[in-house]
């Protein structure tokens, strides 16, 4: 057992000192103990190398887990979470558990006066992560969240590229998120795939950093049309979501995502009047009309005419990207101010998404975003109770190489 009063006197002033949640373990849920693999101990591996933070502790529902990662990366274990937070050995915490239970440890670590870097998504529903949200804004403490690809030199290259005008006024929005997993995939923990353990299917497991991109470029649609389907997998939850969606100002988009095909795709576009941004297996492209269709389709004589359309290269600067990124801004905004690359509350967004494809499929009508939360709510509660223990469940822990290799 590593020793925690010569850890508080070792620690380093000018690093944040954060405390991992969920490494490994099992985790305590209304229908029984549930198996999730540690994210954790795959954000411990990269903290030696920060220079503005450090591991100053982990905790873990299951002791000997909690022990053997803490022995592993020679920092104090704990198996409460409020005992790691009281413990004076940290200054945040990243929270690395199974979705229901980022905003309640989230909340409990702003009332302590402790920062926040939560794993995605930030709830399950809605209402509870707008409780989590305002419970940072009171605490005046930072809030992050683990969607590391808004660190992706593309999308940092394309959020530019909107803020700065050059797309435009939106006109369409599509996302095609075609993965893929297997039965085995879903068979290997209990919680898996579960109402009661997940909350959802890919909408709340696979495609969430995907909603987040999407959200982030191109905004939060005002209203959902969506349809979901367990279509492959035996398993409660949905394996493919598709959605219709419309925006505030009258532009139109669809998104699909589901874990039923392979070759994987991610393929998204983002269309203004005047430019048009694709993402695909060739990277991002741009294109940009000198003359936006707005003002052509009005001025133009020509019965055939139609907007110049120019492809631009666009410069994509190096920078640290995956997890370790967001680590880094993360501490970095605690020590030194510096803007959040994914700020917590923007959390919202994504899962708002999410929740309202969900909606929209059980209640068999079209959902305008805001949610509303009571009626998700009741929702949610109503299919947790249908949720029933798996069978023949054989917990594996097998890190995903493609995760560890791209940092998905």
């Amino acid at each position: 057992m590593i020793d925690a009063e010569a850890c508080r006197e070792e620690s380093a002033v000018d690093r944040v000192r954060i405390g991992v949640i969920g490494v490994g373990g099992m985790w305590q849920g209304h229908c029984g103990y549930m198996h999730k693999r540690g994210m954790g101990q795959g954000h411990c591996g990269y903290m030696h190398k920060l220079d503005v933070g450090e591991l100053a502790a982990v905790c873990d529902i299951v002791p000997e887990v909690a022990e053997e990662v803490g022995n592993r990366h020679k920092v104090p274990c704990f198996v409460k979470h409020t005992d790691l937070m009281d413990s004076g050995l940290v200054d945040a915490v990243l929270i690395a558990t199974p979705h229901y239970g980022h905003p309640p440890i989230a909340i409990d670590a702003f009332r302590r006066g402790l920062h926040v870097l939560s794993e995605k998504p930030i709830g399950v529903t809605v209402k509870e992560a707008g409780r989590m949200v305002r419970a940072a804004e009171r605490s005046g403490k930072v809030f992050s969240v683990m969607f590391q690809m808004r660190a992706l030199p593309e999308y940092q290259a394309a959020r530019k590229l909107i803020e700065d005008g050059r797309v435009g006024e939106l006109v369409r929005a599509n996302m095609i998120l075609g993965m893929y997993r297997s039965q085995a995939y879903y068979d290997s923990a209990g919680w898996r795939a579960t109402w009661e353990g997940e909350g959802g299917g890919v909408l709340l497991n696979q495609a969430p950093h995907g909603l987040d991109a999407f959200t982030w470029l191109a905004g939060v649609p005002k209203l959902v049309t969506a349809q979901t389907r367990t279509r492959a997998h035996d398993i409660e939850v949905e394996d493919e979501a598709f959605a219709l969606l419309e925006y505030g100002n009258g532009a139109h988009g669809y998104i699909f995502a589901g874990v039923i095909e392979a070759p994987q795709l991610n393929r998204v576009e983002i269309v203004g009047d005047r430019g048009k941004i694709l993402f695909d297996e060739q990277g991002l492209r741009f294109w940009e009309l000198p003359t936006p269709t707005s003002e052509f389709t009005v001025q133009s004589k020509k019965m055939w005419g139609a907007p110049e359309a120019k492809q631009v290269e666009v410069e994509l600067k190096e920078r640290e990207t995956e997890h370790i990124a967001i680590t880094r801004n993360f501490c970095r905004a605690i020590l030194y101010g510096e803007e959040l690359l994914a700020p917590g509350a923007e959390g919202l967004g994504s899962l708002e998404l999410a929740n309202a494809m969900i909606l929209s499929h059980y209640r068999k009508k079209t959902v305008r975003i805001p949610v509303k939360r009571n009626e998700y709510e009741e929702l949610l509660g109503e299919l947790r109770r249908k949720s029933r223990p798996k069978r023949g469940v054989k917990d594996k822990r097998i890190t995903d190489r493609q995760y560890t290799a791209k940092g998905k």
